[in-house]
């Protein structure tokens, strides 16, 4: 990267983070990292271009950050926890993530709810690729890995922000301990359907036998049975 491309990102990347994108011009940016606008321009063909290749950096820099929460010692319940903690402190403490979402909530701009929706995609992505490699090993069932990591992810971001806009906001250790309930929970459920589903298919599989049996017998005996 050019010291001038990097001069442009870094000015805009503190213009959002102080000022929102919205309220944020090319001039502005072309001030503050002491370029020609015109030089903006030579790297990218919009300010949504420059939004999206921050954003861009800002998911990489998660993803390292969530990957150096991981302690291949623990658990896979354990490390999803660590991985998804460390994603939401730093959707929490980031300035930038902090001011994009701010104005997503209280403005709507089109451009950065798509960004903050694409960020979204791309962390539920990170999940189900821990999911497939913990799935892989062994360590955890075989699932629908895509909804699985989507249900992990929206309930942080529900135990994590949406309960504490009603009510008094969770310790991480209780919602450490409330997903490890979801994750009980969804064991038991999955046994039970696996359960339902072999008695279902055992009850089918004797079904069919007495049936067969019974035409045997009638075919023997001349007997006019009907199926």
């Amino acid at each position: 990267m050019s010291d001038k491309k990097k001069q442009i990102i870094d000015a805009a990347t503190k213009s959002f983070s102080l000022f929102g994108y919205k309220a944020t011009t090319m001039d502005q940016v072309a001030k503050m990292a002491k370029v020609g606008k015109g030089t903006i321009y030579t790297f990218f063909k919009s300010k949504e271009e420059l939004l999206e290749d921050i954003v861009s950096s800002v998911i990489f820099e998660i993803k390292r950050e969530a990957d150096a929460a991981i302690d291949h010692r623990l658990s896979f319940n354990e490390n999803v926890q660590r991985a998804l903690q460390r994603i939401f402190t730093f959707r929490k403490e980031h300035g930038l993530t902090i001011k994009l979402l701010q104005e997503v909530r209280d403005i709507g701009t089109p451009a950065v709810r798509d960004e903050m929706k694409r960020l979204d995609r791309e962390m539920i992505a990170y999940i189900r690729e821990k999911i497939e490699q913990a799935m892989a090993k062994g360590q955890v069932r075989s699932c629908d890995s895509k909804l699985m990591a989507f249900l992990m992810f929206k309930m942080y971001i529900a135990l994590n922000i949406d309960w504490g806009k009603e009510y008094e906001p969770l310790s991480q250790q209780k919602i450490a301990e409330l997903f490890d309930l979801f994750i009980l929970v969804k064991r038991i459920v999955s046994m039970m359907i696996l359960l339902f589903f072999t008695k279902m298919t055992k009850w089918t599989n004797w079904s069919i036998f007495f049936y067969k049996r019974r035409l045997s017998m009638c075919t023997h005996f001349n007997y006019g049975c009907k199926s």
